[in-house]
């Protein structure tokens, strides 16, 4: 076991604020810091609204991975704080101690975290305006990116597509070089965003 994945809370509320940090107490793999020295910061707002993507966004420009904590995503403003840098995104009620620092570390591998069914929600939003296949992403890289989008790692999309990790680094690699994105996460909030996916 490495060192500890350094994560800052961030809540309007203070009692939500500290709710998440003890909660994430309780895990060897993460430590509890400032939010100025953390690796990844931990946003729990009401809503997604102008000011939480601001947040998001500004966070992201700091350094630190972003996780969003909201009491409801909806498609739109959950693509908004994807595209802000957001890596992972949550509803309150589902955000178990457990659920929070799983998405906390893949927040940190550098991996997307969604809900199911709001990605299903997206995927449904970006199908319906791009049709069944939309340009610029071969099926393959398609497939890719919705195994991102529901979070999971680069192993295990090469073992469920039965490729090399090489070949879907290569992949995300070159969706990200190809569109002039940031990361996966930015590659996933372009392909919704797009219709791409």
């Amino acid at each position: 076991m490495g060192e500890p994945v350094r994560v800052g809370v961030v809540a309007r509320d203070p009692m939500l604020e500290a709710g998440a940090t003890s909660a994430l107490h309780g895990y060897p793999d993460v430590e509890v810091v400032p939010v100025g020295s953390a690796r990844v910061a931990v946003v729990l707002v009401d809503d997604v609204d102008d000011a939480a993507v601001r947040l998001v966004r500004d966070l992201r420009a700091a350094g630190p991975e972003v996780v969003l904590v909201a009491n409801e995503l909806v498609p739109t403003a959950a693509l908004a704080a994807t595209v802000a840098g957001a890596r992972g995104l949550l509803r309150r009620r589902e955000a178990s101690a457990d659920r929070l620092a799983r998405t906390v570390l893949a927040a940190a591998a550098g991996d997307c975290t969604v809900p199911p069914d709001l990605l299903d929600r997206l995927l449904e939003h970006g199908v319906a305006r791009a049709g069944p296949v939309g340009p610029g992403l071969s099926e393959r890289e398609r497939e890719v990116l919705r195994l991102v989008a529901e979070g999971h790692e680069t192993s295990e999309i090469a073992r469920r597509l039965s490729y090399s990790p090489r070949t879907v680094t290569g992949i995300v690699h070159g969706i990200t070089t190809r569109f002039r994105l940031r990361n996966r996460a930015h590659a996933v909030a372009y392909a919704l965003r797009a219709g791409l996916l």
